[in-house]
């Protein structure tokens, strides 16, 4: 026993009482040459803004509260204190699309529910992203008919998650891979993503012929606050 207090004091509570003492002398301006480097070094993080940015994007992710069939009961569970998805920053389910970046498609989407799901995409934040969660939303599913339709059909989905239904594991799993997606991929607009440039309803060309129309849908260019 008086060996491990030994320890303890030379040890750990010891090379705290260091730090102490030293971060008393930073304050003070007291430290100096190698020993303020060494202090700096230690303790600073330098990064880009893009790289810090895409930190605080993947870790502030706000899903829509939205759901179509039996995945959102499984949707549900992510937030509960097994699966604890606010480890990661995406427990801040938001009721207004205006609010939300994520729109997690848990669920059959029919022919004439796809144009409203894709308006509720079309209203969301810039930059934005989808998951299609279940296998009704990515292949139709068991519901392989013609009144069902895949999301990908009609909206841009960056990560699939399979099962009849998933797991709100799996659905975990599926948000950590599109977190790392958007940590690792520099450019988020989806129209570059996936190669929709020139597909916006008011062209570069249109915009410059006509500014008032441009001031009214408060952009001035064919860029990312365009709609298609």
């Amino acid at each position: 026993m008086e060996v491990k207090r030994e320890r303890l004091a030379s040890g750990s509570d010891g090379e705290f009482r260091a730090r102490q003492l030293r971060a008393r002398q930073m304050l003070a301006g007291e430290l100096d040459g190698p020993d303020l480097e060494q202090y700096v070094e230690e303790r600073v993080l330098t990064t880009t803004m893009d790289k810090a940015a895409n930190w605080a994007r993947a870790n502030g992710i706000m899903p829509a509260t939205f759901g179509l069939a039996c995945c959102a009961m499984e949707q549900m569970g992510i937030v509960a204190s097994r699966v604890d998805i606010a480890r990661f920053g995406f427990e801040a389910f938001r009721a207004s699309p205006r609010q939300a970046d994520l729109l997690i498609i848990s669920g059959r989407i029919s022919i004439k529910m796809a144009p409203i799901v894709r308006r509720v995409y079309d209203q969301m934040l810039e930059p934005k992203w989808a998951i299609a969660m279940g296998a009704c939303s990515s292949s139709m599913g068991v519901f392989n008919n013609y009144a069902i339709v895949p999301a990908d059909k009609f909206m841009p989905v960056d990560v699939h998650v399979p099962g009849c239904p998933p797991r709100p594991e799996a659905l975990a799993y599926g948000i950590i891979k599109l977190r790392t997606m958007i940590m690792e991929k520099p450019d988020l607009a989806w129209r570059t993503r996936y190669g929709g440039r020139g597909t916006e309803e008011f062209v570069e060309s249109q915009l410059a012929a006509d500014p008032v129309a441009a001031h009214a849908i408060g952009v001035t260019g064919g860029g990312e606050g365009s709609r298609a």
